[in-house]
């Protein structure tokens, strides 16, 4: 991300409790200090009452004022999503009558332009601050959250990730829909940072940020992270905590790059957000139809396209190598994509394809266990069962050479194919 010369406007919004706050002094030094930094700022302020003492700055035409069951995140980012009016919003939780301070502000501030949203994190001092962290590193663990501090009563978020989301922000309000906020947001790829604090924040939530959350809510929310549809399940999978999904995603990746080895530019279909982006050579482009995952691979250096490998927008005989890694089976067999395969890789080059082969029962009987695990998961995401010797059929028939085949604990089957140099649909 970049910064223009313009500088952007800030919405700041303040989710103040029933203790009466000194608020005019405050806005004076806000305003002062951002200044130096935006031309444009608006400041709002979610009360959970009409008559809160800080009405009458509101009365006085400095801030927009609005009445909300609570101030949490959840409810900050939701008033946020409708009524902010820059690019940029700060949401602030205010608890104890206690404003935050300037200077943290606009540290947040001045690191915008280094991810989606930024989380002010908080020192742990303090023993109560030390096992509310002790909290925080655990759900960061079972969630896979990429920061410590997943109930910062302070964050900054870019407005339009606000605005794409706001059909799926939590409605409730208190500690456990922020983190559910915090968990959508990054499953839907979003890049999401911590910036520390050297003074603790003089404001909380949630009792300095611990929460009592029930198993049930917990194992739903976990679910809801792991699904193959989050953006960075791909990249994830392959530090998991799971020995054998953290084996399995590190074979692939080896065998795989061992096969596209040496053949140059790669077209990866059906790349996802998978860590093998990050080893294409260069010239090599990764095409996927969820943009979710192509926004969450925006980290790796590989060119990205959003399109569907139904219709690969890439002339006939582009690239030397096609890579298309566990795609095929969840799409019929009836789609076009096996052909749209074969007519982009340029004649003579290599195609390196990807799937669980049914033909297996090593394979059948790891999907049958996983299904017992997950309800809803691989087993009903593969509605498209090959073996290898389909595969071998189908593109012996159209005059490629099978080079290579490769498997993983016998499950999953990874073969290379070389295309005629000269060829016809």
């Amino acid at each position: 991300m970049t910064e223009s010369n313009t500088p952007p406007g800030l919405t700041v919004v303040l989710g103040l409790g029933s203790r009466s706050v000194a608020l005019n002094p405050w806005l004076d030094h806000l305003c002062a200090v951002l200044s130096t930094c935006t031309d444009c700022l608006q400041l709002m302020v979610v009360a959970l009452s009409d008559s809160h003492p800080a009405e009458e700055v509101a009365k006085q035409g400095r801030v927009e004022w609005l009445r909300e069951a609570g101030a949490s995140q959840a409810t900050l980012a939701r008033v946020a999503g409708v009524y902010a009016a820059h690019p940029f919003v700060l949401t602030c939780v205010v608890a104890d009558g206690v404003l935050p301070r300037i200077e943290q502000i606009e540290m947040v501030w001045r690191n915008r332009c280094h991810a989606d949203v930024l989380i002010a994190a908080r020192p742990q001092r303090g023993l109560v601050s030390r096992l509310a962290g002790l909290q925080r590193r655990l759900l960061r663990r079972v969630l896979s959250l990429p920061v410590r501090d997943v109930f910062s009563p302070c964050r900054l978020y870019r407005r339009d990730v606000l605005t794409a989301l706001r059909s799926r922000l939590p409605q409730g309000g208190g500690a456990m829909a922020d983190l559910e906020l915090l968990l959508h947001i990054v499953a839907e790829g979003y890049q999401v940072r911590e910036v520390g604090i050297a003074e603790p924040l003089p404001i909380r939530a949630a009792s300095d940020g611990s929460v009592w959350l029930r198993p049930g809510r917990l194992a739903a929310l976990w679910r809801t992270r792991n699904s193959i549809l989050s953006a960075d399940y791909d990249d994830r999978a392959y530090d998991s905590i799971i020995p054998l999904q953290r084996y399995w995603q590190r074979q692939r990746f080896r065998l795989v790059t061992e096969l596209i080895a040496g053949e140059g530019a790669v077209l990866d279909v059906g790349c996802g957000s998978s860590r093998i982006l990050s080893a294409l050579p260069a010239g090599s482009v990764g095409i996927d139809i969820l943009f979710r995952k192509l926004r969450y691979a925006r980290r790796f250096p590989t060119p990205l396209i959003h399109a569907s490998g139904f219709h690969l927008p890439v002339a006939d005989g582009a690239f030397p190598c096609v890579l298309c890694s566990q795609v095929i089976e969840h799409v019929p067999k009836t789609s076009p994509i096996l052909q749209e395969l074969c007519r982009v890789l340029k004649p003579g080059g290599r195609l390196v394809i990807g799937t669980p082969d049914y033909a297996h029962w090593e394979w059948r009987f790891t999907e049958r266990l996983y299904a017992a695990c997950a309800p809803g998961g691989y087993a009903d995401e593969h509605i498209a069962h090959y073996s290898r010797q389909e595969l071998l059929d189908f593109f012996q028939s159209r005059g490629f050479v099978h080079e290579a085949t490769r498997y993983i604990l016998r499950g999953e089957l990874i073969m290379a194919f070389r295309k005629p140099s000269v060829w016809t649909a």
